[in-house]
């Protein structure tokens, strides 16, 4: 797997956004399959499901703060977590607004917010802390697969879809810029899911998902390269 997995001790994954939702049922499996987790929380006040998932977990997942979109709390958390060597840094981030106004409309304070949630505070994330990766780790953001530009024939959601299809490009970029490395770079396209962000009516549950994304993301760990996949692990269009 890792050098971490060669030297007997659990392989460590930083899930970005771990609070609830995607990012708290992902840092459960992963913890379920042996992993220790350090997930990331935005409220320092409030409990959260990572919480209770830490309370029951014997030391194995660490709760750390991180207001994604405030870049000056990524170096503290660097600081904080320079003794670990992870073997995943999964950033799950998302928000929408406007999901039926056409792009030209859409207030620029409110393209603003979603491009910045969604895009550039995930690549901040992952520029400040990938040097804490394993050599033969996994980096990975959560995308869409409206985040497609090739499979939007509806239109709809459209600061949504190009947040997501911005973040796509700034990752593959990022990965050009590696040169050699062995790291794997995964964007996950998850399908919709029944979220505060997807709604009640989004068709698949979170329990029937995370652990096929997690599968996925430990099927890529020694594939280097970048891949964007769907939840079943086949490749989505760009």
């Amino acid at each position: 797997m890792s050098s971490t997995g060669t030297e007997q001790h659990p392989p460590t994954a930083l899930i970005i956004g771990a609070s609830r939702g995607l990012g708290h049922a992902m840092a459960a499996e992963f913890l379920a399959r042996g992993w220790d987790v350090v997930g990331t929380v935005r409220d320092t006040t409030a409990r959260t499901p990572l919480h209770d998932l830490a309370d029951h977990a014997d030391g194995r997942v660490t709760i750390e703060h991180l207001d994604i979109n405030d870049a000056g709390q990524l170096p503290p958390l660097h600081e904080r977590l320079a003794h670990l060597r992870l073997d995943v840094l999964f950033v799950n981030a998302g928000t929408t607004n406007n999901e039926q106004t056409p792009i030209g409309a859409v207030a620029t304070a409110d393209f603003i917010d979603v491009m910045l949630t969604n895009a550039l505070s995930p690549m901040r994330a992952i520029e400040t802390l990938e040097d804490l990766v394993s050599p033969a780790g996994l980096i990975g953001a959560m995308s869409s697969g409206q985040g497609s530009i090739t499979n939007n024939t509806t239109g709809g959601r459209e600061v949504y879809r190009g947040s997501k299809a911005a973040l796509n490009m700034f990752l593959r970029s990022f990965a050009a810029r590696q040169g050699e490395t062995q790291r794997a770079f995964v964007l996950l396209a998850p399908g919709w899911i029944r979220t505060a962000l997807g709604g009640p009516e989004a068709p698949f549950t979170i329990e029937e998902t995370v652990p096929l994304l997690v599968d996925v993301l430990l099927s890529q760990l020694g594939t280097p390269g970048l891949a964007y996949l769907d939840r079943f692990g086949q490749t989505v269009p760009w």
